[in-house]
């Protein structure tokens, strides 16, 4: 039976709303059950919004008890890699034990379905430029250990309760849809374009580049960026992949190709028209030289088929969103 009702655990946050505005643009109803901790109500634009948090089970039998849902999409977790170090304890409460208290609630009230937000860091420093689903699984802080042990509690729960789940590990999600008024809202943030953007904004602190020796073209770290409508598209698609194969599964979700972080900021300079300074800094312990995806399985199996390939039209809709941001998300002071 096709599945037509989603409940949206993290739909507050950058990319579970747009995952929310994709779901409603395909017709699926959509709630989202979100504690807003770090996500934001006025960004629940689609769907009715249940305030409540994965370490209540009380607050998730009372979400699942009066309505029907056919599938879960969740994208809750903390996921700031340093203070996962910091805070080991609370990247385990939040990212292991509430998704055991979801797939409690699911088994419980009978729904089979989970799309999981999962990451590149469950690799860990990697062995080749170019990473596919095979490669070692070596996570190096909590919040990549955090979503390897969620990986493996999801092959449990398909074999011991039949529940179907894919997990999405993502490389970088990059972009906006700022005519939807949805964009990448951190605070703080921490992801390389927003924080260039708002260099060029004169907004926040001063952007440092980490490290210009690493063995790469220019000598900066090269990642692979990936529009959130492309990822929020590859959730959409493994919804249908789970209504005709069982058991648990992983895809890696990337363009295949890297950018520099000097050509991120060359590239912004020229969507953006304005000057971008930055201080450049020593390497950061644990940042990798390269990481690319190998997508070629989400591809195959999935059918998925990144929009976005180009990186200026990614970083464009992601300037005119923090240009013009919402009133619900005001400028960082400059």
């Amino acid at each position: 039976m096709p599945t037509r009702s989603i409940l949206l655990c993290g739909g507050a946050g950058y990319i579970g709303s747009h995952m929310a505005h994709w779901l409603a643009e395909h017709g699926y109803r959509v709630t989202v059950l979100d504690n807003l901790s770090t996500g934001h109500r006025d960004a629940v634009r689609w769907g009715e919004l249940i305030l409540a948090d994965l370490l209540d089970p009380a607050a998730l039998d009372q979400a699942f008890g009066g309505r029907r849902f056919d599938a879960v999409m969740h994208f809750c977790a903390r996921s700031l890699v340093g203070e996962s170090v910091s805070q080991p304890n609370a990247y385990y409460a939040n990212n292991v034990a509430g998704t055991l208290n979801l797939l409690d609630a699911m088994h419980r009230h009978q729904v089979g379905k989970l799309v999981f937000s999962s990451t590149a860091a469950v690799f860990g420093n990697p062995c080749s430029d170019c990473i596919d689903e095979e490669h070692d699984k070596q996570p190096i802080n909590p919040y990549g250990a955090s979503k390897l042990m969620t990986e493996r509690i999801l092959s449990d729960a398909a074999h011991a309760y039949g529940i179907r789940s894919v997990a999405l590990r993502y490389f970088n999600a990059a972009g906006a849809l700022p005519e939807h008024g949805i964009g990448e809202a951190h605070r703080p943030e921490t992801h390389l374009i927003p924080n260039v953007l708002r260099a060029a904004l004169g907004q926040g602190p001063a952007l440092k580049v980490f490290g210009d020796d690493y063995p790469t073209r220019d000598g900066t770290c090269i990642r692979d960026y990936v529009h959130v409508q492309d990822l929020a598209q590859a959730h959409g698609l493994a919804l249908h992949y789970m209504d005709r194969a069982d058991g648990a599964h992983a895809f890696n979700l990337g363009n295949g190709q890297g950018f520099s972080v000097r050509e991120v900021i060359d590239c912004a300079r020229q969507v953006s028209g304005r000057p971008i300074p930055y201080d450049q800094a020593p390497r950061r312990a644990g940042d990798p030289a390269t990481l690319v995806a190998a997508s070629g399985k989400a591809r195959e199996l999935l059918g998925w088929q990144p929009r976005w390939t180009e990186l200026a039209p990614i970083i464009d809709s992601a300037w005119r969103w923090h240009r013009a941001p919402p009133h619900w998300f005001p400028a960082l002071p400059a």
